[in-house]
């Protein structure tokens, strides 16, 4: 690339990143790197790529907990989880957690490995979920429920939405 592609590139990066519901990309090219993200605050922990190794900074886990919605109440997700369950036997108590953004879905942390997690396993608050990657960049989706995972509702390796339900997690 010519040094005068480069603010080029840059600009049109930029812009793509306003337009986007990205909350951060980080690229590394050679001895160029560029991080971007739309959480200020300097507090954050490092986003693991699909190899296992330290990606760059993401925002800590507080300020991007994952969209989860109680299954009684009327919600923006209750369409997309009767859709994910036509029969609408969701359990009581149960919440769905949703993909943060848009991005291909993986259950493991490397390709091989063992699943993050399984229907019937018990989880924590903060228990890594999947991974979702934008872009070459991995981020770890911690739970901010603790209970018992009672679906998984997406097949790994797919594209997801953002807002898309991804697990049916009964809370207790």
């Amino acid at each position: 690339m010519s040094s005068g592609e480069f603010p080029e590139k840059l600009t049109f990066l930029l812009q793509e990143f306003e337009r986007s519901s990205l909350r951060e990309v980080h690229i590394r090219r050679g001895d160029i790197e560029i991080y971007l993200s739309r959480d200020a605050s300097p507090a954050g922990r490092m986003a693991v790529r699909r190899d296992g190794q330290a990606g760059g900074a993401a925002p800590a886990p507080a300020a991007r907990p994952p969209a989860a919605a109680p299954v009684a109440a009327p919600t923006a997700t209750a369409p997309a989880a009767a859709a994910a369950d036509p029969a609408g036997a969701l359990p009581p108590g149960g919440v769905i957690i949703t993909a943060p953004n848009i991005g291909t879905f993986y259950r493991s942390p490397k390709p091989g490995s063992a699943p993050y997690v399984e229907v019937g396993d018990t989880i924590a608050v903060g228990d890594e979920l999947c991974l979702i990657e934008v872009m070459k960049l991995f981020t770890a989706l911690a739970s901010d429920k603790a209970g018992r995972i009672h679906s998984i509702l997406v097949e790994d390796g797919v594209m997801v939405e953002g807002g898309q339900p991804l697990f049916v997690v009964v809370e207790g």
